[in-house]
Formats: C-alpha cells, structure tokens, sequence
C-alpha cells in the first residue's frame, strides 16, 4: 500500500514513480493499492503516472486499486472515461478486503 499526500504533479509524480517501480519490481504476486485520498490535484504527468503503472500491473498479470475521496481525483477519471480502466475503491479497508477475497 502506498499512500500519497500532496498534489500529484509535475513535481510529485516522479517521487510516486520511483517508489511505485520498487513497489512493482518485489511484489508477487502484484497487488498495488494506491491511497490517493490526501491529493487533492493531480496534472496530466501525474495522471500519466497512474496510467503507466496500472499497464504494467496489467502486463504483469497483478492487480491495482486507486482509494480515492470524493473530489478532483475521481472526477479527472470520470471525465477522461479512465474511471472505466481503474479499479477505484472508497475505503483502504474495501481495497484490502477486494483484494483478500480475490486470493
């Protein structure tokens, strides 16, 4: 689980990559659950950031879960029709257990 503070922009979203490409080099099986409630922007690198990791979840046959609040972020995916790409979940607590029921 990682859980991010702050906007998630042209100079947040290179520290999420690098922690989420150590994130995806030792999981296995891959199981990524981003908590994404304390951002409150997110720009089109940050959101590129987002997407690229859940391609390569996607390649790597895991599974990735965005905990989101009401607010911006849901609404950029909404509106970018990725909300139908992500996984999105309102709590850590349903993220864990979507996960726990599907092992």
């Amino acid at each position: 689980m990682i859980h991010v503070v702050g906007d998630l922009d042209v100079a947040g979203a290179p520290r999420l990559r690098a922690e989420l490409e150590q994130v995806l080099t030792a999981a296995d099986p891959l199981k990524v659950v981003l908590d994404l409630t304390e951002v409150p922007f997110c720009d089109s690198v940050g959101l590129g950031v987002l997407v690229a990791t859940l391609n390569q979840v996607r390649r790597q046959r895991g599974r990735m879960i965005l905990v989101l609040a009401p607010g911006m972020i849901r609404h950029l995916l909404t509106i970018t029709n990725l909300d139908r790409h992500f996984e999105t979940s309102d709590s850590l607590r349903e993220a864990h257990a979507s996960l726990a029921d599907a092992a």
